[in-house]
C-alpha cells in the first residue's frame, strides 16, 4: 500500500464535517508555515496533501461546498506548479499565506464544526457567499 493509498483509507474513516476540518487545519499549517522561507518544502507537501484532500472530500460534499473545494484544488495545483517562484518572493508567499488562512477559515465554517455559525456540510446545506 502506497503512502496516498494508507492516508487515504484513514482519511476516509471519519465523518464529512471531520473531514473539512482536517482540510482546514491543513490549510492553516500552510499559512503559519509560510512565514518562514526555510519552510518551502514543508508547505509544498501540505499543498499536495490538501489536494487530495479535496480529492477524497469533494464528491461527499453539498454542490456549493463541492465548487468551494474544486476552487481550492484549483488554486493549489497553479501554486504547485509555480512554486519555487512563488516562494522566492516574499510578497507572494505572503498572499499564498494569507489565502490558505482565509481558506481555513472558511472550511471551519462550512463544515459546521465551529457551531451555530451553519448547518454544516454533511451533504446538504453549504457554504453562502
Amino acid at each position: 500500500m502506497t503512502k496516498w493509498e494508507a492516508l487515504r483509507e484513514r482519511y476516509l474513516r471519519d465523518p464529512l464535517p471531520v473531514r473539512l476540518g482536517g482540510l482546514a487545519a491543513n490549510l492553516a499549517r500552510m499559512g503559519s508555515f509560510s512565514d518562514n522561507p526555510a519552510h518551502a518544502r514543508v508547505v509544498a507537501g501540505m499543498i499536495e496533501e490538501s489536494k487530495w484532500f479535496i480529492e477524497w472530500t469533494a464528491p461527499e460534499a453539498a454542490p456549493e461546498t463541492q465548487a468551494l473545494l474544486a476552487e481550492y484544488q484549483r488554486q493549489l495545483a497553479r501554486w504547485h506548479l509555480a512554486w519555487d517562484r512563488i516562494w522566492k518572493d516574499a510578497e507572494r508567499r505572503g498572499e499564498v499565506g494569507e489565502l490558505a488562512r482565509l481558506w481555513s477559515r472558511r472550511l471551519l465554517e462550512v463544515s459546521g464544526l465551529l457551531g451555530d455559525t451553519h448547518q454544516g456540510d454533511a451533504g446538504q446545506g453549504g457554504p453562502t457567499a
